[in-house]
């Protein structure tokens, strides 16, 4: 794409933290022909450790999801 390593580093820097920013801000971040990105609440709840069988309290938190556009989908399964 005649950039260096180090302009395409700050470039792709660059758009992860813009989709960071609307994440944050918004909670959906549309990409055309690429995806939606989507930040989703989850609740307060009870989990168990798998070695000692013990419980523990996991907290409220923002995860993200990304559901693919038809496009990419067609062009991966090409």
């Amino acid at each position: 794409l005649g950039v260096s390593l180090n302009e395409a580093a700050e470039l792709l820097d660059g758009v992860l933290d813009e989709i960071a920013s609307g994440l944050k801000n918004h909670g959906l971040v549309k990409l055309t022909g690429f995806g939606n990105f989507v930040a989703r609440t989850k609740n307060t709840r009870v989990g168990r450790n798998p070695k000692t069988n013990k419980e523990a309290i996991i907290s409220a938190r923002k995860s993200i999801a990304f559901n693919a556009s038809n496009i990419l989908k067609q062009k991966v399964n090409k």
